[in-house]
């Protein structure tokens, strides 16, 4: 967030909406790790916990939720949000009105690392425009 603010010189705001998901007992883990080390149920609920004490997909689904909530309480105006994939995924079910589903079942969002989304509200209509979607054009240009 830091460098993205400083190169279109943005003003900052931290909000604990937007971090990362508690992923318990896995966190600072690497995935190899997680699959080695813990034992995984044949069936996930989304309101399971993630790593044990961790977020669960609802419990993120509904901050993100709130974050969603927030964002649109405030003036209108262009927002760039910087945070992880996991919170992304889940502000974008809750934009969609789509509720997390078990065993990881149904509508995913991909965001791969600094890939953005762009997505247009116009309030008087309550209506999504999703402009854009893991875009990552700036890879190329920055390997061009």
């Amino acid at each position: 967030a830091e460098t993205i603010a400083q190169a279109l010189d943005l003003k900052i705001e931290f909000d604990p909406l937007w971090m990362e998901r508690d992923n318990g007992e896995f966190s600072g883990l690497t995935a190899t790790e997680v699959r080695q080390n813990f034992q995984h149920p044949s069936f996930v609920t989304p309101y399971d916990p993630v790593g044990m004490v961790g977020e669960g997909d609802w419990a993120l689904f509904l901050r993100a939720g709130q974050a969603l909530h927030n964002l649109l309480k405030r003036e209108p105006a262009r927002y760039l949000i910087v945070s992880h994939g996991g919170l992304l995924n889940q502000f974008m079910h809750a934009v969609i009105g789509v509720a997390p589903q078990a065993n990881n079942a149904g509508t995913r969002f991909r965001f791969n690392n600094t890939a953005f989304a762009q997505l247009i509200y116009y309030p008087h209509q309550h209506r999504w425009a999703i402009d854009r979607l893991n875009d990552h054009m700036h890879w190329q240009e920055a390997a061009g």
